[in-house]
């Protein structure tokens, strides 16, 4: 009898171990994700004009107000007279497309189309001298197609070339040729040549006065 209750003794020890064994895992330490979850987000100064375009485009093209005013912002959806700026500083406007009726020698197009000039206002805000050179347009119809044909009037053109000093702001055109059936709407598109591939081209939306 006496054996009977020692070995019943023992096997509830053993199973009494067991069970505390299982109950006993310490929890996952947790102390890093919580230290991850509340460091504080990368912050990024919009205003600096040294910044990537990768770096701006994750931090700042949803600010608020961003898209005009030379804010940056979205590339698209601009109108005549609203303005966008490249990360470096630089700020371009489509100020306005008026038909060209005053032609020297030898410059007026053939029937059948429409000549006109795109004035640009460009500025540049950032730290150092803007290559003009680097800028070309696109020029679509906006109501059924056509793509206009680069040209240059003589009298009154003030060319996309030189650079631009720091803090100064200029006025260019660029003359173009756009056949009449294709109306009177046009988006302009504003290129860049850059060893940025990300760079955006703002396309701005209006039509020939």
């Amino acid at each position: 009898m006496r054996t009977r209750i020692t070995a019943t003794a023992v096997l509830l020890t053993v199973l009494l171990a067991g069970c505390g064994t299982s109950n006993d895992k310490a929890p996952a330490d947790t102390t890093d994700a919580k230290v991850k979850a509340s460091e504080p987000a990368h912050e990024v100064d919009c205003s600096d004009t040294s910044l990537s375009q990768a770096d701006w485009m994750e931090h700042c093209s949803e600010e608020e107000g961003a898209g005009t005013g030379g804010d940056g912002g979205p590339s698209t959806g601009l109108a005549f007279g609203d303005t966008y700026e490249w990360p470096d500083g630089l700020t371009v406007t489509v100020v306005e497309a008026k038909e060209v009726t005053d032609f020297g020698e030898y410059e007026e197009p053939e029937d059948g189309n429409t000549a006109f000039r795109v004035k640009l206002k460009l500025t540049n805000a950032g730290k150092g001298p803007a290559d003009l050179g680097d800028l070309s347009t696109i020029i679509d119809g906006a109501t059924n197609g056509g793509e206009a044909a680069s040209t240059e009037f003589s009298r009154g053109s003030a060319l996309l070339s030189g650079r631009l000093a720091p803090g100064v702001s200029a006025v260019k055109t660029d003359d173009n040729v756009l056949e009449t059936k294709y109306g009177k709407k046009i988006v302009v598109t504003v290129q860049r040549a850059s060893q940025d591939f990300s760079l955006e081209f703002p396309e701005f939306n209006g039509s020939i006065s």
